[in-house]
């Protein structure tokens, strides 16, 4: 089964064809970083200004790359939230526009959902991750802990929000404190450079045990929720106070802090609800350290799960991970059904 992927749910506009769910034909993003870090960030309607712009290109550019044409697919996938809602009515309307034009299926996407999915692509059927499973969803927006039983046919049948940001998420702590620190956007990617460039001046170990400047926020609660509003406080408040300050090594205490959070819970649920599988989702998995240290504390407690996590260029945005999610859990309607809905959040139905 060929599914064409459409995703807007941001900044990106993305078309990908994926055959089966696992195996990605083609894979076309288009990014307006450079625009958005000019202003410090996402400014909504120039997002979606640019996606109108990009979208036919890179859907296009996609089918090209595969030499396959309208009548070789089988559906169109689309997200439809969460996200900003200019920029996921581009890719919804184009989906909804393609489908009548191509008489095909849409299967409308949840894009946290479809972060989790990006763990099943460029993987054999073999050695996709078992059920029962939990996974970690952390990007921008977003950082959820989700209970997964199997998959069948209806994801709502299986997926339970366990956990949840009460604030900023942990990507969006990242941003923030680069802004603080001058270190450009996007965060996530600035404080990871520069937080490597300071452990590696010594040894890893010997560093990381000096990195405990910054609180950890909520690491001690009886529940599986986050919070990281205060360490964006802590950092501000400590820039103010100080007048000079090694950028390098103030990127490392961040980075650590939401690192030890992100893991420590997450471990705590393995405990918990003993998983065959975990998986690492969503752009911030991209993040080195933190891939690092989950397979650390896992090796370390010998827990008996099966650790799985994207390729760095399918853990941020991209319509691979939605066509993916679309033959594992998607539901085919009709154009005249399909929705732009920016609240949604992990486990809820379309």
């Amino acid at each position: 089964m060929i599914i064409l992927g459409i995703e807007t749910s941001c900044d990106e506009t993305a078309a990908s064809l994926v055959e089966d769910g696992t195996a990605t034909l083609s894979n076309v993003v288009a990014s307006s970083v450079e625009m958005h870090s000019r202003t410090g960030g996402i400014i909504p309607e120039n997002a979606a200004r640019e996606q109108i712009k990009a979208m036919i290109p890179v859907i296009e550019q996609a089918m090209d790359d595969t030499k396959l044409r309208a009548q070789d697919i089988d559906a169109i996938a689309v997200t439809v939230g969460p996200g900003l809602i200019g920029s996921l009515l581009v890719g919804v309307e184009t989906a909804r526009t393609l489908s009548a034009l191509w008489t095909k299926p849409i299967i409308p996407v949840n894009h946290l959902l479809a972060h989790i999915f990006a763990n099943y692509l460029e993987r054999d059927k073999n050695e996709l991750p078992s059920f029962p499973a939990l996974s970690l969803v952390v990007s921008g927006g977003h950082t959820d802990l989700v209970h997964m039983n199997s998959v069948p046919q209806n994801v709502h049948n299986f997926v339970r929000l366990i956990g949840s940001t009460r604030d900023d998420a942990a990507g969006e702590c990242f941003d923030k404190t680069a802004r603080i620190l001058g270190l450009g956007y996007p965060g996530g990617p600035a404080i990871a450079k520069c937080a490597k460039k300071y452990l590696n001046k010594k040894d890893n170990n010997e560093q990381s045990k000096e990195l405990n400047l910054f609180p950890r926020p909520m690491i001690d609660s009886d529940d599986f929720d986050f919070s990281f509003s205060g360490l964006k406080t802590s950092v501000l408040n400590y820039v103010k106070e100080t007048q000079k300050h090694d950028n390098d090594k103030l990127a490392a205490e961040v980075q650590e802090a939401i690192v030890d959070v992100l893991v420590e819970k997450s471990i705590r649920a393995i405990r918990k609800y003993k998983p065959k599988s975990f998986m690492l989702s969503g752009g911030v998995s991209a993040n080195e350290r933190l891939v690092e240290k989950f397979k650390k504390r896992i090796q370390a407690e010998k827990l008996e799960v099966k650790f799985f996590y994207p390729e760095a260029r399918l853990a941020t945005d991209n319509a691979a991970a939605i066509a993916s999610a679309a033959y594992f859990v998607g539901k085919h309607v009709d154009w005249i059904a399909v929705t732009a809905n920016p609240g949604i959040r992990v486990a809820d139905r379309l």
